[in-house]
């Protein structure tokens, strides 16, 4: 096993260590050019009772000219099972409120939330100021935002306990140029790191674009003659963890019609993803879920 992870460390760069990477750091200094902004943001979560019965919840933010900006929540695979809100409805403009889901689930689903207050900043997801809670047979499922005082004395009250919630993956699709900036959590014990994308080049005396991906402003890949490898992936230590890093930015050069280029990270499950390999870690790595962030780049504004 520590042969294993030598091996991955002689080749992969340690986002977590303090020290500089072998590259440049310069590369992902933020040029004058404004980040891309997020059009929708989709966040899968498991759900695990106190009966051992688990739930898949789907959380999609949603913000453009057609439809205005929402919030869709939908449960297992229950097509019926869904929660919408949008400012073409009744329901988003009274952004706070109650409602008991009807599906063909036994469970009894029932969401409160109070958007009233929220506060944003270019995207479709409210960073402060709001709640969203979904209660399970009167058990706390999932919990977004800040609650007040008032609701969680409430609801913990006529709760008997509450789940145990993971995020099990985000998708984020934005729009604009090839400058994006977002932030991931690839772990529970972890921190929320600044990411930045950034494809450049062609206008800095290069002659041929250049993709740089940035965690906490230091520089995890760049890669050159894009053209060539517009497709790859590369491993990184995130938070102890290992994580692979892959792109695919092929549509941003030969399909121009959609433009969209991808980058995920996911982390790795099984005894050999961290750096540390204590017996002590290894049945809690067991029990860990596995997390990959998404993101859907396009280069100009999405059609609707």
């Amino acid at each position: 096993m520590r042969d294993l992870v030598s091996c991955f460390n002689e080749n992969a760069v340690n986002v977590s260590h303090s020290s500089c990477s072998s590259y440049s750091s310069n590369a992902c200094i933020s040029p004058s050019l404004l980040p891309s902004v997020q059009n929708a943001v989709t966040c899968l979560y498991r759900i695990i009772f106190s009966n051992k019965n688990q739930l898949f919840v789907t959380v999609t933010w949603c913000k453009n000219p057609a439809t205005g900006q929402g919030l869709n929540i939908n449960f297992g695979d229950d097509a019926s099972a869904s929660f919408k809100l949008n400012t073409n409805s009744g329901l988003f403009r009274k952004k706070k409120g109650s409602r008991v889901i009807e599906s063909t689930m036994p469970s009894k689903i029932e969401v409160f939330w109070d958007l009233s207050n929220a506060r944003y900043d270019s995207g479709p997801e409210p960073v402060e100021g709001f709640y969203v809670l979904v209660m399970v047979d009167s058990e706390i499922g999932l919990i977004l935002g800040n609650l007040n005082e008032d609701i969680v004395t409430k609801k913990l009250k006529n709760s008997s306990s509450a789940a145990k919630v993971s995020l099990v993956s985000r998708r984020e699709h934005c729009s604009g140029n090839a400058l994006y900036s977002t932030k991931a959590q690839f772990c529970d014990t972890g921190i929320a790191h600044d990411i930045l994308i950034r494809c450049g080049g062609e206008n800095e005396g290069l002659k041929h674009p250049v993709l740089s991906v940035c965690i906490d402003k230091k520089t995890v890949i760049r890669v050159k003659r894009l053209l060539w490898n517009f497709r790859g992936n590369q491993t990184i230590f995130v938070d102890g963890l290992l994580v692979d890093l892959m792109w695919d930015v092929h549509d941003w050069f030969f399909n121009p019609a959609s433009g969209y280029a991808v980058f995920m990270f996911r982390t790795r499950s099984g005894l050999d993803s961290r750096l540390w390999l204590e017996e002590k870690l290894m049945q809690k790595e067991q029990e860990s879920v596995e997390f990959s962030l998404s993101i859907y780049a396009c280069k100009s504004p999405l059609r609707n």
